[in-house]
């Protein structure tokens, strides 16, 4: 049983887990951002496309 208390009490592996989520999280944002920015220059090269075809 003491051998239980003690592994529930340890918190040394937690820090390691903690920086992977945060990784995980600033890496979708940065997939998000490239994907809308991506998007919104296709759009602004579709349209300098349209005025240059005039």
């Amino acid at each position: 049983m003491e051998l239980l208390k003690r592994l529930w009490q340890d918190t040394s592996g937690q820090s390691m887990a903690e920086y992977g989520l945060l990784t995980c999280l600033i890496a979708l944002a940065c997939v998000a951002g490239v994907r809308m920015l991506g998007q919104t220059l296709a759009s602004k090269i579709g349209e300098l496309e349209q005025q240059l075809n005039q």
